[in-house]
């Protein structure tokens, strides 16, 4: 009676502890974060004057968002659970200092037309990656070479200035991170199908915080190419 007992309630934890779903509650979180430190930052004149007004300043916060994405992707296995959730946390912070520039690069109207479209984008994909029946391992090798040849343009126009490549490297760019999305979820979605049942505490939630990471960068990488292809027309 007993083992039955707690065969049951050993279920019932399964499901409630669902990677996917965790994975998702921790994305949003990080988005928020970011849109609400971004927006605070934006609306203050001094605080943004000064980030603008230091030297350096943004290419110090980039460099340590990269540093914070590598540091969790390679020691993830190696730290706490509340170190990984602080790494994020931070990391989510940083990004939103950057991304406070565009509230003074492009309107309100074009900023959330831009949202809108990638949460649609985003939501399609994502669902795309949690229903079909394919393999999407297959297509993932192509997509990180994408990414690598995304990077690589946007360096080289960085000195070239060519507007052409720049709204190439936008359309090409947002394609890729549509990829990303659908095939990040089904990895997501493997994890939870093989590790869901079975792993502490302390695992589950790095876990979800790695695959928060891997969604978040996808949208918010979707959003910015979206905001530049939307941004050409004003």
């Amino acid at each position: 009676m007993a083992s039955a007992r707690e065969q049951v309630l050993r279920v019932a934890k399964t499901r409630e502890r669902s990677i996917l779903r965790n994975v998702y509650l921790w994305m949003t979180g990080g988005l928020t974060l970011t849109a609400l430190v971004s927006y605070t930052v934006a609306s203050s004149p001094g605080l943004f004057n000064s980030l603008v007004a230091t030297p350096g300043m943004f290419m110090v916060l980039i460099i340590a968002q990269f540093g914070l994405v590598i540091y969790l992707s390679a020691r993830l296995n190696h730290m706490k659970a509340s170190s990984a959730v602080l790494s994020f946390i931070i990391y989510a912070l940083l990004n939103g200092i950057t991304l406070s520039v565009i509230f003074y690069a492009y309107t309100g109207i074009t900023i959330s037309r831009a949202f809108f479209t990638t949460a649609a984008a985003f939501a399609g994909m994502s669902i795309y990656g949690m229903t079909t029946k394919r393999d999407l391992s297959s297509i993932g090798s192509y997509l990180v070479m994408g990414l690598w040849g995304i990077i690589i343009a946007t360096l080289v126009n960085f000195f070239i200035g060519s507007s052409t490549i720049y709204y190439m490297v936008s359309y090409i760019g947002l394609l890729v991170f549509l990829g990303l999305t659908a095939w990040d979820t089904q990895i997501i979605m493997k994890w939870n199908q093989s590790y869901g049942s079975s792993m502490t505490e302390e695992a589950y939630v790095k876990l979800s915080i790695l695959g928060a990471l891997k969604l978040y960068l996808d949208f918010i990488n979707m959003f910015l190419f979206i905001l530049r292809i939307f941004g050409r027309r004003n």
